[in-house]
This record gives structure tokens, sequence and C-alpha cells, in this order.
């Protein structure tokens, strides 16, 4: 761990995000060596903080070693200059597996995921952040996503039992819940907007006082990416409009035809560009040859944006 608490709190509150997808090679395996080049070409741009290992990076599709080889290869290529955030979760003794691994891997946090498939109580899901924050010595966000949505009672507890929960990162998009968590917790906690797509909600997030969010697209436009984060911070609703109407409606668009896609067609975004990081896992799909054609024209599209 490089960052001081303070100084992870300080790059999740104020910079856009980047959550680099996960490079395999034909047969499927973690390739190290694109991911190495991946990673250095993602800092090469403005951005305040790197999450490998996350959603986009198919976390849930990773072993525990290819999770330690993701972190491992990301905290020695970043070497200190960004915070490295790293994901946990699925279960309380995997969740301690992987924040373990994470830890000894020098990350800088993790990025707590949710229980994987059962239906949770809010006590429940409580005991298991807690369990999770309590067996790791780094900063911790909680991904407020899927079965693992918590209310601001629980989000309040939670930030009073463990101090190294430094953040909630919204997945779910309820402003009027995530509005009363800010305004009940306050500066507490770091708040990151985290749905799918987040830029079709980012002038939504800013104005509860949300000021970051994490970009998949990045992955493939990351130019357009950055000018739209710059804009929308400065105020300048024409241009965050333009981007929003002519790359995001359509991108969404094209997103919600398959579950699963809000990952699948990054993959297929940074083949467009010359940055191939293999196929996703089942059960994710690659989009068809006529969904990536049309991704193809958006990409094209945001070049020019």
């Amino acid at each position: 761990m490089k960052f001081s608490r303070a100084a992870v709190m300080e790059a999740l509150g104020d910079g856009l995000l980047s959550f680099p997808i996960t490079d395999f090679d034909k047969e499927g395996r973690f390739d190290a060596d694109s991911y190495r080049r991946r990673l250095e070409w993602f800092i090469s741009h403005d951005i305040s903080a790197v999450f490998v290992a996350g959603g986009t990076g198919e976390f849930f599709n990773l072993t525990l070693e290819e999770y330690r080889d993701v972190v491992r290869v990301a905290v020695e290529t970043v070497a200190g200059r960004l915070p490295v955030i790293a994901s946990a979760g699925l279960s309380v003794a995997s969740g301690k597996l992987f924040a373990r691994a994470a830890e000894e891997a020098g990350a800088d946090g993790v990025l707590l995921m949710p229980p994987y498939l059962t239906e949770c109580p809010q006590d429940g899901l409580v005991a298991y952040a807690r369990a999770i924050c309590d067996a790791t010595a780094l900063n911790v966000v909680y991904y407020n996503r899927g079965n693992g949505v918590l209310d601001v009672a629980a989000v309040r507890q939670l930030a009073n039992d463990c101090p190294n929960l430094i953040g909630l990162k919204d997945g779910k998009g309820d402003i009027q819940a995530l509005n009363r968590i800010i305004k009940t917790i306050g500066d507490r906690l770091v708040y990151v907007g985290g749905v799918p797509t987040a830029e079709i909600f980012a002038e939504a997030y800013l104005a509860i006082g949300v000021n970051t969010y994490s970009s998949a697209v990045f992955n493939f436009v990351p130019d357009m990416a950055v000018k739209f984060y710059r804009e929308l911070r400065a105020g300048n609703a024409e241009v965050v409009k333009r981007i929003t109407q002519d790359f995001f409606i359509p991108f969404v668009d094209l997103r919600d035809r398959k579950p699963g896609y809000a990952v699948s067609l990054i993959k297929a975004g940074a083949e467009i560009i010359g940055r191939p990081a293999g196929s996703v896992r089942a059960p994710l799909v690659m989009p068809t040859s006529e969904e990536r054609n049309q991704l193809e024209k958006l990409v094209g599209i945001a070049q020019q944006l």
C-alpha cells in the first residue's frame, strides 16, 4: 500500500476513474504482457485511480491465483503513480482471501463486491461487509449493487464500525436513496458513481455531490471519456448533451440488448481500436458481428466528438 488513506480518498473523490478489462490470450488464459501494455496506456491519460479485476475486469470469472497475478502485475506496472484498487467479495471466506491477496500484492484498497447469488437481509449484509473489512488493513469501498444494496442505516452502521471503510460506490442508480445516504453520512465516506455506463447518470450524480464515476468506455474511447468528464465538471452543458446524444444513448441502447453486454461490448471496443484483450468468459458472450459493426460506428463517432 503506497498511498495514505487520505490520499486514496482524495483520488477517489475527484477525477475520472478507470476500470480496465482483464486480458486473456487465445486459450483464455490471463495474458500478463498484454495487461501491462494496457495499464501503461491507461495511466498515460488523465485519470485519478485504477480499479483492477473489477466488474469490467471480470472479477467474477477469475480464480484466486489469476487474481493474484492481475493485482501483482497492476501494482508493478502502475508503480505508485496512482492508487490501485482491487476487488474482493463473493462470500465472507473468499472475500477475506481476495482482500488478503490484494494486500500482499501491494494494492491500496479493495472494492467490496456483493455476496454471490443469495438474497440478503440488511443486518446480514452489514455482517458480511464488516467481516471482510476487519480482515484487512486496506481501504475498502463498498459496491452498493445487485443483491448487496445497503440502506442508509446499514451504511451508517458500517461507517461507524469499520474505520477502513472509506467509500461507497453506487451501482443501482437510485438517486433518491443515494442522496439520503450522502446527506446522512456526509464526508465520512467518499462517493463514486458506478452504474454500468455511468456517464448516462453523470449529471444527476454531480447534482447531489458525487464528483466522480467509473468509466468503462474509457477502455476504447479514452479521449472522449476524459473530455466528457472535463466538460461535465466545467459545467459545459451543451457539450455534455451532444456527447450524451451522439454516443452514450446509442451505446446504452446497444448495451441493453443482452445481459452482460456492459462488459462484452467493452472488450469488443478494445479490439476495434487495436488493443484486443481476448473474449469474455462464460456465462458472458461476445456481441454478434452486426452488433460489433454498430459499435465500430459509435467508436468512429466518439473519435470525432
